[in-house]
């Protein structure tokens, strides 16, 4: 995750510090071209603006040193908690700092660079005069007007947008961003639940798991089955094994269950059972990826357990799972490639909750059960260790997109509102109200915010499949799953932020100095 959404976080950062410096300096080419004429340098100008980005940076970097300091803290805890280190500490140092300070100020500096590009570019004579006015032209016959069906105010967003095209693309691109990264944070809790649901609840559905000191008998199975309180009954056999294709090898457990296994099973990526192969084995995804070995290759299979020999066998099926790498194969079929008769290491039960103290008193009488595994409090114990971590961090960057998100939304509409004080202005003299005038400055917002929802949607869903690729280890993976609740969540937020934004320019607008916008620029 630290190499994932961080870079994100400082790629939308550079956008938007570019985006919002663009349209500065748009509005103020005039004063850039009369300085340029008053002698001072194109360099002289652009370090202006550069040390305009510092500023800004280096209070970031103070504000966000002491966040990440409080943040770096707690989430140490959380490690130190549920690792059980005697001791962990949050090591701050300078270097953390430096490091964290540098990438910041090179974000806002490749941010700053196309900006200072344009006031490089802006010859005095031709900054110095107002920018021309948009070309409106005409697409439709008058007769299908859009006037005849909207409202004037309306017509007026539209024409802006329409007239400023470049500036509304951007404008929902980082609208797009915001959205995305937002779907990307809250993907993390989204998949982890779903993790959770598919691994305890599809797949794993027994209520304990019974394990022997040593391999025993088949015969077991009866008597687990006639303890107070078992409803069903599984067999479970584990034999560790190394898989080998080429020079690429791996250790890893072969499990074995029946082919009808109903209280353990084999979910694939579509969320169905899988049913194992008679004669062949099926490994998980993963541990192919790490062999270079898919459906139909034939791998050896040092067996260490028993006789210890090494068979070849086939790759009849690739299953996903999402914890640890495994071998599967049919319990038959383990024990002929063992040459031992039937033979189990564990036993899945599932439980009458109404017996189940009756269970753990007989379950103690037993010499030969090493332990038992609840499913539940393996569970909770899940939750507890590591989807806290998950969802923590989850929340924590979903702050920092929500902070984005609201970053987008008001610079634009601040930048909006003076770049069109003096229209405004103009509408409010001419007997508009301050209602009617807002609307029309917030409506051309308002519809840039819906329809970069789609484009933020499917930045969302591309950086949710980068975090996922990213996350996938040999402990554990998750399921690209990016539901509509998710979709919904970050568009509400961005609509939030919106909504805020708008109660802030409503204050700004009430604030207009009218004499000022309406005077004559020289």
């Amino acid at each position: 995750m630290s190499r994932t959404l961080p870079p994100i976080f400082l790629l939308v950062a550079a956008f938007l510090i570019n985006l919002t410096l663009t349209r500065i300096v748009a509005l103020e080419r005039e004063q850039i071209g009369l300085f340029k004429a008053l002698g001072y340098s194109d360099r002289a100008i652009a370090l202006h603006y550069v040390k305009f980005v510092i500023v800004i940076v280096a209070i970031g970097i103070m504000i966000g040193a002491a966040a990440g300091t409080w943040l770096g803290g707690y989430v140490t805890k959380l490690y130190r908690d549920i690792v059980h280190f005697p001791f962990l500490i949050f090591a701050g140092t300078p270097g953390i700092y430096v490091i964290a300070g540098a990438l910041s100020l090179a974000a806002g500096i490749v941010g700053a660079l196309r900006a200072l590009r344009s006031i490089v570019s802006l010859p005095p004579a031709a900054a110095m005069q107002p920018p021309a006015p948009p070309r409106f032209r005409r697409v439709l016959p008058l007769a299908f007007s859009a006037r005849h069906v909207l409202s004037q105010p309306v017509v007026m967003m539209t024409r802006n947008i329409t007239g400023h095209p470049f500036r509304a693309a951007f404008t929902m691109v980082g609208l797009s961003l915001s959205t995305g990264i937002l779907v990307a944070s809250l993907f993390l809790s989204g998949t982890m639940e779903n993790l959770i649901d598919v691994t305890f609840f599809m797949a794993d559905r027994q209520d304990a798991t019974v394990s022997f000191v040593e391999r025993r008998d088949v015969n077991v199975i009866e008597q687990v089955a006639h303890l107070p309180g078992v409803i069903a009954v599984e067999p479970y056999r584990e034999v560790p094994v190394r898989i080998r294709k080429g020079p690429l090898e791996r250790r890893v457990m072969l499990n074995a269950r029946p082919a009808d296994a109903d209280l353990s099973r084999i979910i694939d990526v579509d969320l169905r059972p899988v049913v194992l192969p008679e004669g062949g084995l099926a490994i998980s995804s993963w541990l192919a990826g790490l062999i270079d070995a898919k459906a139909g290759d034939v791998v050896e299979i040092d067996l260490l357990e028993g006789q210890r020999r090494t068979v070849s066998l086939p790759i009849t099926a690739l299953v996903e799972d999402y914890f640890g790498m495994q071998g599967m194969m049919d319990a038959a079929t383990l024990s002929r490639l063992m040459r031992e008769a039937p033979a189990v290491n564990a036993v899945n039960v599932s439980l009458d909750s109404s017996r189940i103290g009756e269970f753990y008193d007989a379950i103690k009488r037993l010499p030969t059960v090493s332990g038992l595994a609840l499913h539940r409090l393996s569970l909770t114990n899940f939750r507890k260790e590591m989807a806290v971590i998950v969802t923590t961090m989850a929340t924590i960057y979903t702050g920092l997109a929500a902070l984005i998100a609201f970053g987008v939304v008001y610079n634009s509409a601040r930048i909006s509102l003076s770049e069109r004080a003096r229209e405004l202005a103009s509408l409010l003299v001419l007997g508009f109200t301050q209602a009617e005038v807002l609307r029309i400055l917030l409506f051309e917002l308002a519809l840039l915010t819906i329809l970069a929802q789609p484009a933020g949607w499917g930045i969302g869903y591309g950086l949710a499949w980068l975090l996922k690729t990213k996350m996938e280890g040999d402990v554990m993976r998750t399921r690209l799953v990016v539901d509509n609740l998710t979709y919904a969540l970050a568009s509400g937020m961005v609509m939030a932020a919106a909504l805020l934004s708008a109660l802030a320019i409503r204050r700004r607008l009430a604030r207009l100095d009218l004499v000022s916008a309406l005077k004559t620029r020289d």
